[in-house]
């Protein structure tokens, strides 16, 4: 008997179970929800040759990090497929062993070669989506519009799937197309509640067209059903600061910091866990609002065990948060220096961007706010290549603003304010605006 993945792709295994957990987890890796990992473990213990749950796996470990076990689920899949699997399962297997190895060039090579050719291979497609995606980290400054160009091409091939719809309408939003982004996520959300992702882009969409209230209140409506553990808890809880924010709630905000985001409290993956404590206490403290140097500390601490070494661009700025905050100028220049040796190597996908950012927060710290507003001024245009998403980038523009206001420079502040709320509504933006007259 021959067994399909939800969309409909033959899988080579010949137990129903295997291909039963297989499916299942599958669905929930796709939702970003809890379940994941165990269910994939399943899968492979029913049948221990069955590829595609080997990699699948591996994708997992390789979302928390834990690099040497994602590799070992890469090589063993390797193997197996070429056993027991289709040419397109060995594509498949092919295309998420060069993404967990890091090889970002060759994987998107392959990916887009395989969704040519199987364009319902969910799995493979979600590997240049999300702000975590391949396309966000490859370097590239237009990745907003080559996710929601790749989305447009293969929408004939899913119709109403919940997961498509989840991040099709994400790429929309990102790409500037708002309101149908946010129109198009929510009928996702809608097919299947039991979606982090989906309940992430959704607070997305409200992020851009500044429905701050109905993103709280979608927050505390829907992420009690939501376990601590799952991988998009923190990010969530992290997005409702951010709105906390928006109304000068530093409290809330640093209560949320308190219970979910703080390195002793989060489950996170560690990409997440980094970033999004080292930029909500930097938000804090850019808008004037005291944040204990305790825990700047904390939160340094445990991300220098994460990353001890120059990694991915995204990484790294969200790493110079805490070096410039906490004032520890041989760790800014040596991470600074290890990024410029990766720059004149040709290893930097972001480019110059990258050690302009560092220099500009290391300015910064030192209240040296002309100096930061003029390394970043040239700079503003490109920070889309270090990835994340527009929210997350939204930081390094907001230190710009401060920067200017805080050296004098109200005007160019205000033009800068200006085009911004042309674009999205925003509560903090127009007090900013106020206080300059």
């Amino acid at each position: 008997m021959a067994f399909e993945d939800r969309y409909g792709l033959p899988i080579s295994t010949s137990s129903h179970e295997a291909a039963s957990a297989y499916r299942d987890g599958v669905d929930l890796m796709l939702a970003g929800w809890t379940g994941t990992a165990e269910m994939l473990e399943r899968a492979i213990t029913v049948d221990p040759d069955f590829a595609l749950a080997h990699i699948a796996r591996g994708r997992v470990h390789a979302f928390y990090q834990q690099g040497d076990l994602a590799r070992q689920k890469a090589a063993r899949a390797r193997e197996l497929v070429e056993r027991r699997g289709s040419e397109r399962e060995r594509s498949h297997v092919e295309t998420l062993a060069l993404a967990i190895e890091g090889r970002l060039p060759e994987a998107i090579g392959s990916m887009l070669k395989h969704i040519e050719a199987w364009p319902r291979d969910a799995v493979v497609l979600s590997l240049p989506l999300g702000a975590f995606g391949l396309f966000a980290f490859s370097g590239m400054a237009d990745h907003d519009r080559a996710r929601h160009e790749l989305c447009e091409r293969v929408a004939p091939h899913y119709g109403e799937d919940w997961w498509f719809l989840t991040m099709s309408g994400w790429a929309m939003t990102e790409n500037a197309d708002v309101a149908r982004g946010r129109a198009v996520t929510e009928r996702g959300f809608d097919l299947r509640r039991e979606n982090a992702h989906a309940a992430h882009a959704v607070l997305h969409a409200m992020f851009e067209d500044g429905s701050i209230e109905d993103a709280d209140r979608l927050v505390d409506d829907w992420l009690p059903a939501y376990d601590r553990a799952g991988i998009l808890h923190g990010h969530i809880s992290w997005h409702q600061a951010l709105g906390a924010l928006e109304h000068g709630d530093a409290a809330r905000a640093l209560a949320i910091y308190a219970d979910v985001l703080q390195p002793s409290a989060t489950q996170a993956p560690p990409l997440n866990a980094i970033t999004d404590s080292a930029s909500l206490l930097w938000r804090l403290s850019m808008y004037g609002h005291a944040v204990p140097k305790a825990l700047w500390q904390d939160a340094d601490a445990a991300a220098q065990k994460l990353f001890p070494k120059s990694s991915l661009s995204f990484a790294d700025v969200h790493m110079a948060l805490f070096a410039a905050a906490t004032q520890d100028r041989e760790a800014l220049a040596a991470r600074l220096a290890a990024i410029e040796q990766r720059l004149a190597d040709g290893k930097l996908p972001a480019g110059p961007v990258v050690p302009a950012i560092f220099r500009a927060l290391a300015a910064f710290a030192d209240e040296d706010y002309r100096t930061c507003a003029q390394m970043l001024a040239p700079m503003l245009g490109e920070v889309v290549r270090i990835g994340g998403s527009h929210a997350q980038r939204e930081l390094i523009e907001d230190t710009y603003i401060v920067a200017l206001m805080r050296s004098g420079e109200l005007p160019r502040a205000r033009a800068v304010l200006d085009a911004r709320l042309h674009r999205r509504p925003s509560l903090r933006d127009r007090r900013w605006q106020a206080a300059m007259g």
